[in-house]
């Protein structure tokens, strides 16, 4: 492979048997294109609890995957009402996850700190009333 992969997702909102759609075609594209296993399982986390979390909280999203020879890069992008407190939601265990959503076994809070522990490379900006964007990277 030489030239870059771009492949897009529409996550949707509220629809839970849906989530882990983009996570595994993107595992499978990965796999097809010879990516170590370690590699793979990290980046099919850090997606997972992605898509989780635009279906919990902001109503879907979009994400956007550039893989190179050496990298993925992931950017998740949502239109949802943002984080009022980036270091807090960041907490292992905290959650604002409704109470219909952690009986679907879901919001337990470990979202974002999964993924800032997937991937190598974690960043997260967030507005509220606007969205949130977190982009991550994963080497190979």
């Amino acid at each position: 492979m030489s030239a870059a992969h771009i492949l897009k997702y529409q996550v949707p909102g509220d629809d839970f048997t849906r989530a882990g759609e983009a996570s595994s075609s993107l595992k499978n594209t990965l796999r097809m294109l010879g990516v170590d296993n370690a590699a793979i399982r990290k980046v099919s986390i850090a997606m997972y609890e992605g898509e989780i979390n635009m279906v919990i909280h902001a109503d879907g999203g979009e994400i956007e995957a550039v893989i190179t020879d050496e990298d993925i890069l992931m950017t998740l992008s949502d239109t949802g009402p943002g984080i009022e407190d980036i270091s807090l939601a960041m907490e292992e265990g905290y959650s604002t996850a409704p109470d219909e959503v952690r009986s679907l076994g879901f919001g337990a809070g470990m979202g974002l700190p999964n993924m800032k522990r997937s991937a190598d490379e974690f960043e997260i900006t967030s507005e509220v009333g606007v969205g949130t964007t977190v982009v991550m990277k994963v080497y190979f």
